[in-house]
Order: structure tokens, then C-alpha cells, then sequence
């Protein structure tokens, strides 16, 4: 096995998180990794001595883009391994153009995202969120399915927005429940739908019957403001949105007026914008639960990140492809 060198860029800070002793140790044994200290920047004389013999970027958040100035200085640069999700933003035209191999943790990032929706769906369905702020007023018992309708999971039908990969993570961890599962994908036939063992449905239909909805779409311009005021208003009185993915799938003036009437509830962990302003009424509303996007890898988790990214860097050592390559031609359809 040949020991590629390697070359980090991102952020100097997540090296920290991505990276504990044993994930380094693993790294030193399959790669050559002359410098710790990750690149910020592709313009500087440090910048020109590492990547002349690079023949992998190991990248993350905050990654410059990788344009044809940077690819000028890196010859031998094979690879670009993405401990993180999402490439569009540092992989450019011009990588593709060369050839380089990308290949992305995407798909370790889903898992994270996936577990707070599962734990969301389900606690919405208690109406856990609304029931806390019930019984701190209260505190006293109250027969609690009449102080909040609709409480349960049993046979709760459930809307995914998307069969990506946080979507299909979705499904895989819902499976032990006694949910029906509805999903809205263009790109899902009913033969997948049928082996996924969910009901394949159109978006409006979905809007219409699920008790919680939940979006898995990438941020596309076909898929801006995906759900708009009429989309919205589809949304049965009671049901809960649940945001994992993107603000912008979401018309913000028409969802703010839906929460503020208090038809329907809402889990949002991406906002348009983001963050929002100190007004925004969706800081204070009772059936709003607002995370600041946390819901893809943070902390521990990205460790699961550089765990994947190294995997396919001991791939490339071995002279195989990569299990995790990001194809060029799915980009349009990627987030």
C-alpha cells in the first residue's frame, strides 16, 4: 500500500473536533501528512510548497475553492476527500476539468441529521414541546390527550420531502414504529418507494395527509421556497414542518403567517434567513421549536466525518475507488 501525501484545508478550529489521537494515528499509517496546520488560503508561499507535492486534499468546512490558480500549484493532486458534506462550494469547474476524484462524508453527516428528526417526529407527535410550556403554566394534572389533540404515534402518518440520504436515513430508523410513511421525490420510482417500504405520493398529496412533514431536499433554484403560501396552506390544522435541510425550501413571510395564526406547529433547525433577525416573533412562539442548525454533525459527531474521509483515503492508498465518490453529473441534484 503507497502512502499518498496528504494536505489539509479548512477551518484551523475543526481540525480539533474532526480529529482525535486515534483518528490521527490512523491517518500517519496510511498517509504521508507533512504538516498538521490546514490551509486557509491558496495563495501564500506555505501554500505553494505543500501542495507542489500533494496528492490528496484532505478538506472541510471553510475549504477555499479549489480553483485553477490553487490546481496550478498542485500537479500531483489526485484526490479531494471531503470531511463534510456538501463539495459545491470549494470543488470547482475546474477539479472536474483535471479529473480529480472527489469523494464526500456526506453520507456520515446524514446520520446525525436523521437521529434529531426521528426524535423530533416522535416528540411532536407527544406534543412533548407544546405539553412542557402546558404543564409549567399549569402545575397540576389534567387529562392531557384534551389539553393537546392529537397526542400519539400510534399510526401517525409521516411525510418525507425527499429520499436523499438523510432521507432515507429517515426511514431506515422509523422502521421499528407503527407510522405510515408518505414520500414526494421526482427522482423516486414506485419501485424504489416499494423496497423502501414507503407509499411514493405527489407533494401536494403529502402536504394534505401528513400529520408531520418533514424536508430532506437539497437547496436547488427548482427547489426555492419548495413549500410557498398555497403549498403551506395544504398543510392539515395540527400538523407539524419539521426544517432539517434548508431555509430556503420554505417561503419565510408565508410560513411566519402560518405559525403566528397557530394552525400548525414547527421544528425549524435552517431558517431563511439564517440566523434570524432578534424580532423575528419565531424566537417566541409557543408551537415553534428553533434550533440554531444543529442537526448535522457537531462536537463528537464530526469525528464520524474524518472517520469516513480516512476510510477513503486508505482506499486510494490501496489503489480502489472510492465508496463515497461524488459523481459529476449528479451535482445538479446534489445539496
Amino acid at each position: 500500500m503507497s502512502r499518498p501525501r496528504i494536505v489539509l484545508a479548512m477551518v484551523p478550529y475543526f481540525t480539533a473536533e474532526l480529529f482525535s489521537d486515534a483518528l490521527w494515528a490512523r491517518l500517519d499509517a496510511c498517509a504521508e501528512v507533512p504538516e498538521r496546520e490546514p490551509l486557509t488560503a491558496f495563495a501564500d508561499a506555505r501554500a505553494a510548497q505543500l501542495l507542489a507535492h500533494a496528492e490528496v486534499l484532505l478538506t472541510s468546512w471553510g475549504c477555499p475553492p479549489i480553483d485553477r490558480a490553487a490546481l496550478a500549484l498542485a500537479p500531483r493532486l489526485r484526490a479531494v476527500v471531503h470531511a463534510a458534506g456538501t463539495v459545491k462550494a470549494h470543488v470547482t469547474d475546474a477539479c472536474w476539468e483535471r479529473g480529480l476524484s472527489i469523494s464526500s462524508a456526506a453520507a456520515a453527516n446524514a446520520i446525525p441529521v436523521a437521529e434529531y428528526t426521528v426524535a423530533a417526529i416522535l416528540m411532536v407527535n407527544k406534543r412533548l414541546f407544546r405539553l412542557n410550556q402546558r404543564y409549567r403554566a399549569l402545575r397540576q394534572f389534567r387529562w392531557w390527550p384534551a389539553e393537546a389533540p392529537g397526542l400519539g404515534n400510534y399510526r401517525k402518518v409521516v411525510g418525507l420531502v425527499g429520499a436523499s440520504a438523510v432521507g432515507r436515513a429517515v426511514i431506515e430508523r422509523l422502521r421499528p414504529f407503527d407510522l405510515q410513511i408518505l414520500v414526494a421525490d421526482p427522482y423516486l420510482d414506485a419501485a424504489a418507494a416499494c423496497e423502501l417500504g414507503v407509499e411514493l405520493v405527489e407533494l401536494d398529496a403529502l402536504l394534505s395527509r401528513a400529520d408531520v412533514v418533514s424536508l430532506h431536499a437539497p437547496a436547488l433554484p427548482q427547489t426555492h421556497h419548495l413549500l410557498d403560501a398555497r403549498r403551506l396552506a395544504l398543510l392539515r390544522d395540527g400538523a407539524t414542518l419539521i426544517n432539517t435541510a434548508r431555509g430556503a425550501l420554505v417561503d419565510h413571510d408565508a410560513l411566519q403567517r402560518e405559525l403566528l395564526s397557530g394552525r400548525i406547529d414547527a421544528v425549524i433547525d435552517t431558517t431563511e434567513p439564517e440566523v434570524l433577525p432578534p424580532d423575528s416573533p419565531l424566537y417566541d412562539l409557543p408551537n415553534v421549536f428553533l434550533t440554531p442548525h444543529v442537526a448535522g454533525a457537531m462536537g463528537s459527531e464530526t469525528q464520524r466525518l474524518a472517520a469516513l474521509a480516512i476510510d477513503e483515503i486508505e482506499r486510494f492508498a490501496r489503489g480502489e475507488p472510492f465508496r463515497h465518490a461524488v459523481v459529476h453529473s449528479d451535482l445538479p441534484r446534489l445539496a
